[in-house]
Formats: structure tokens, C-alpha cells, sequence
């Protein structure tokens, strides 16, 4: 039995009860900090301990966070269109795929587990059916669920583990099998999955098993950039080191701003009076209002020069340019540059690298959905071994321009019209009424020509 957490060798459990709550622990911890950053709640650096303790607690709550536009970018770009089906497969399968979806609200919850595995490398969405016999789609998070592959054919899912608190304060976990359903529940009130042994069936051995008709595991995963059959890895993951920096440079600068908020001024040449215990008293008394004013005309008076800020705010926007650089997502979703906004071909040439790992998103994503969404099919009844295949929004669309350039050039080589038009974004029922009143021109046409009518082009285009 292939496992995603590899397990210490003398401490390894022996039972899947034991195995799946090692697991599951493991993920709680593994999961934490992408989700901390994400939030915006960073782990701040100062320079020194004195700083710490005298502004650790006014910028405890700060963060330039930078880490929600990597992961929204990608996750923005997502959208499921249509299910297609392969050639030979029973026709309007594609559609009932696509009820099934709708029905979910996919749209939006599609949306949720690609985000979860973009920021934590993993998501999951389970399939079962509900009270009424339908079939339900339950996206998860990733620290509440694991599954385990088989080493022998990678990429397939032998069992599944989940786990969630219930309203009595105890702790559920289900095990999820190709024939079976495992129901085990805490002994006793838990915060924190406890040892295997701290658990038991739920309500005797008549409730513990229920069984799975389908043969197939009924928790699918969604692995961002990971190998076969293993993790997925956040796209946070390399941006961390960098935000870290981009914080310290940004809590520097304001302590800076702090320091110098207030000139430090000087004076010399005048006799200073101290005080009972021999500490030098203040001369004069600042403020906005008061003018420092002394007899003595060999005292001289001056202040420091302010601290330069224009260092800070260059480091901060190299930090900037190495996020985009490190995560492959495009500057302007951190910073807005100044000067002329680039062209569209400009921009999809910048945008190369980025559109390339969305399109790898979609690809991995896509399997996993076309497997989901084909076993949805299979609970309903509505087909079996059903070869889908996921159809996505254009990550990098073109502009309206560019598309009319596009086609106008494909005509001119020879593309038929109505392949043109439905390029174009026209249905199916406009596109054959085009085409029929073009007909109809054209064999009006012909009819005054072998009628002896001269017919005069530019006259009939203005009619």
C-alpha cells in the first residue's frame, strides 16, 4: 500500500485507522503556514531585539501581503466551460455532465478547490449522493482530507481519509474504500486528532460500514505542479522567502519614518544647568510655537539632516520584481507602472510564461475533474466509462481587433465563411441565417445577370 506520508519505521502504525490519523496530522501542520500567508498573517523580522520591543507590538498586525495576487491570477484564469465527450460516445452525455455541474454550482465552487490547491498544493472534492437520491459534489479542504496511491499503477487512488469535528465536540473520521465506507468517532471530546487507539466504531459494529456499489473511491485530489502520485506544492511556496523580505524591508522603513519624524536639532556654545541628580536639563522646550532664543552670541544652532527614504522604497520594489520573477506571475499584478501601458502584443508576450502554468494548471485540474465528473455520471445512471474531456475559458483571450485581423487574414487564404463566423463567436442559428440571406443575395444576383440587368457592385453593397 503506497502512502503520500511517509512514516517513521519503528513508530509506523499497523492498522488504516492508525495510518490515515498520522496522516491527517501530518497535514494539519503541513498546510498552516501557505494558509497563515495567505491571510496576510507573516511572520515579521526586525533588525534587533530593541526593535522587537519597541515596535513589535505597533506592527504586529502588519503585512505588505503580496501572496493572495499569485495564487488569485493563476486561480482567476480557471473557468470550466463545457464537458466534451469523445467521438462514438452516446450523444447529449456531454450535457447531462454539464446538469450535473450547474446543478452543483460548480461555477462558483469549482472556483473554491482550485483555489485551495493553488495556495496549499492540495485540494479534494468528494462525490456521493444526497437525501434525494442525487448526486452531490463536497469540495474540501486540504488539511481535512488525504488519499493514498498505489505504488504499482501510480496515479491510482486506493483508499481516502477524512476527517471533521462534530456538533458534541467530538472528532469523525471516514476511510474511504473502493467497496466499503469505515465510520469511526473519538471516545471522547477532542481538539486534536488523538492516537489511534482513542478511537471507535461509530455506534457499533451495524453502523460502522457502509457500502460503496461503485468500486471506485469516491475522493478525488487535486495536486497543484506535483509528481505522479504524490503532494502537490503551493504556489506559495518559493514567494514566502521573498515576502518575508519584502516585509522586513517595509517595517524598516517605516522605523526609519518613526525616527525621523521629529529633527533632531543641536545646540552649542551656552552653559547647561543640571538638576538634583546631576543629569543636564534641557535647555529650551521644543514646539511649533516656541522660537529658542539665547544672550550668548557664541551659541550656534542646527539640526540633522532627515533620513532618506528613497533606499527603502528601492528595495521594496526589487522585492516586488523578484516575486514576479520567482513566480512566474506578471509584474503589474504587484505594482502599477508608470509610463505608457504596453500593447496587447506586448502583453502576451510578457504574459508567455504565466499563461504557460495556467494551461498546465488546466491540464492537471482537467483529468481530475473529467474523472469526477464521469463518476458523477455513473451514480446517476447516466453512462458508464464515459470519456469526458474538460473545456476552459481562454486563458490569454484576444482583443476584438485582434480577432477581426485574424479572420480577415484566414479569408484571405481560403477559409469557408461559416468556419469564420463561428470563430467569431456567433451561434449556430445566426450563423445559418447569415449564410442563408447570403445565398439569397447571390441567387438574386444571378437572376438579373441572365436577365441581361447589368448589375453594378458598389450600387447593390449600398443597398
Amino acid at each position: 500500500m503506497a502512502q503520500l506520508h511517509p512514516l517513521p519505521e519503528t513508530s509506523a502504525p499497523k492498522t488504516d485507522l492508525g495510518i490515515a490519523v498520522a496522516a491527517l496530522k501530518d497535514n494539519v501542520t503541513r498546510y498552516e503556514k501557505t494558509t497563515k500567508y495567505y491571510s496576510g498573517d507573516h511572520d515579521l523580522a526586525y533588525a534587533t531585539e530593541k526593535f522587537v520591543n519597541a515596535f513589535g507590538k505597533m506592527f504586529r498586525e502588519f503585512s505588505l501581503n503580496l501572496c493572495p495576487a499569485i495564487v488569485d491570477a493563476v486561480r482567476d484564469k480557471l473557468v470550466i466551460t463545457s464537458f466534451g465527450v469523445e467521438k462514438g460516445t452516446k450523444e447529449g452525455i456531454g450535457d447531462e455532465a454539464w446538469n450535473i455541474w450547474q446543478a452543483n454550482r460548480m461555477g462558483k465552487r469549482s472556483g473554491e478547490i482550485h483555489k485551495e490547491a493553488l495556495r496549499n498544493g492540495d485540494a479534494y472534492a468528494m462525490v456521493w449522493v444526497d437525501a434525494f437520491k442525487k448526486v452531490t459534489i463536497y469540495p474540501q479542504r486540504a488539511a481535512s482530507c488525504t488519499v493514498f496511491y498505489d505504488e504499482e499503477t501510480p496515479g491510482k487512488v486506493l483508499w481516502a481519509a477524512k476527517f471533521w469535528k462534530t456538533a458534541d465536540k467530538k472528532l469523525r473520521i471516514n476511510l474511504f474504500f473502493p467497496d466499503r465506507i469505515e465510520r469511526y468517532v473519538t471516545k471522547k471530546k477532542s481538539d486534536t486528532l488523538p492516537d489511534e487507539t482513542q478511537w471507535e466504531k461509530l455506534e457499533g459494529d451495524k453502523a460502522f460500514a457502509v457500502a460503496n456499489p461503485y468500486g471506485i473511491v469516491p475522493v478525488f485530489h487535486f495536486a497543484n505542479n506535483s509528481d505522479i502520485g504524490a503532494f502537490g506544492v503551493s504556489e506559495l511556496t518559493e514567494a514566502i522567502p521573498i515576502q518575508n523580505a519584502l516585509n522586513k524591508s517595509v517595517l524598516d522603513m517605516l522605523i526609519a519614518m518613526e525616527f525621523a519624524a521629529f529633527r533632531q536639532r543641536w545646540i552649542t556654545g551656552i552653559d547647561v544647568e543640571l538638576d538634583d541628580q546631576g543629569n543636564a536639563k534641557s535647555p529650551f522646550v521644543p514646539g511649533a510655537e516656541r522660537i529658542w532664543v539665547t544672550e550668548n552670541e557664541n551659541a550656534k544652532f542646527g539640526d540633522f539632516e532627515s533620513a532618506d527614504l528613497k533606499q527603502f522604497l528601492e528595495v521594496k520594489e526589487s522585492f516586488r520584481i523578484d516575486m514576479a520573477a520567482v513566480t512566474g506571475t506578471p509584474l503589474y499584478y504587484f505594482m502599477q507602472t508608470g509610463g505608457q501601458f504596453p500593447s496587447g502584443e506586448a502583453l502576451q508576450k510578457a504574459e508567455t510564461r504565466f499563461v504557460n502554468k495556467v494551461r498546465d494548471r488546466m491540464q492537471a485540474f482537467g483529468q481530475v475533474w473529467e474523472d469526477l465528473m464521469a463518476f458523477a455520471l455513473t451514480i446517476e445512471n447516466k453512462g458508464k466509462d464515459v470519456r469526458l474531456f474538460a473545456e476552459w475559458e481562454e486563458p490569454a483571450p484576444l482583443s476584438e481587433k485582434e480577432l477581426l485581423d485574424n479572420l480577415i487574414t484566414k479569408q484571405a487564404l481560403g477559409v469557408d465563411d461559416e468556419q469564420l463566423l463561428m470563430e467569431a463567436g456567433y451561434g449556430a442559428e445566426d450563423i445559418a441565417k447569415m449564410m442563408e440571406r447570403k445565398a439569397e443575395k447571390a441567387q438574386a444576383e444571378a437572376d438579373r445577370f441572365n436577365a441581361g440587368e447589368v448589375v453594378d457592385p458598389l450600387a447593390e453593397e449600398q443597398k
